[in-house]
């Protein structure tokens, strides 16, 4: 489990702050240095570095990873946001599936009780982890955006109902190579009376094996 204590005083400038990461590239080093270009220069700026490091876009070192530079793609940044979030705050969606901004006051309590924060430290905490949920991709965040490998494939049905027999993909034209052999298939519908005795049953699926099967 995880619960990321790494809150920004300034968390109402998070979106500003990606979106200026965004426009650039990975620098070698991201550091006090790399925000000062990018005109982050306040000393509540200087928060922003620990926060990467906490939700993996950044290295101890200050180098960005792999996650970084997805982050920088702007098709998904949200979606390596979301996972970035569940992977450094798996405790608050253990406590709530789906926390909103009117949980903050447990999130807080989560904070609190965990690091014996103060009340102001627990607050930001919450309201940190509530931008960086806001920001997320949310279907990504609470597991809905799940696609299957492969449609499942309903079977034709004939005007009554009943499935139609297809042909395989070896009987196709042109498959391997070779002509498709000519033939009728037919498909046999059966109605099975209304009835208790076992015996009817039996009596038309042993004529059925005796006429068709064998």
């Amino acid at each position: 489990m995880a619960l990321l204590n790494q809150s920004v005083q300034v968390y109402g400038q998070l979106n500003e702050f990606f979106k200026t990461l965004r426009q650039g590239q990975a620098p070698q080093k991201f550091n006090r240095q790399f925000l000062k270009d990018i005109d982050f220069k306040s000393s509540n700026h200087m928060q922003f570095i620990p926060l990467l490091k906490g939700l993996g876009l950044l290295t101890p070192d200050g180098s960005p990873t792999e996650r970084y530079k997805q982050f920088l793609d702007g098709t998904k940044w949200r979606r390596v946001l979301a996972e970035a979030v569940r992977d450094a705050y798996s405790d608050i969606f253990v406590l709530k599936a789906r926390p909103v901004a009117s949980d903050k006051d447990m999130i807080a309590g989560k904070f609190k009780s965990t690091y014996n924060l103060s009340d102001t430290a627990a607050d930001r905490a919450a309201r940190t982890f509530l931008k960086l949920l806001e920001l997320a991709d949310q279907e990504v965040v609470y597991g809905e955006k799940q696609v299957p490998a492969t449609l499942p494939i309903s079977p034709a049905l004939d005007e009554s109902g009943a499935a139609v027999s297809q042909p395989s993909p070896g009987s196709l034209p042109g498959a391997n190579g070779t002509k498709p052999e000519m033939g009728l298939h037919y498909n046999i519908q059966i109605h099975l009376p209304a009835t208790k005795d076992i015996e009817v049953y039996n009596a038309i699926f042993k004529s059925l094996r005796s006429h068709i099967v064998d």
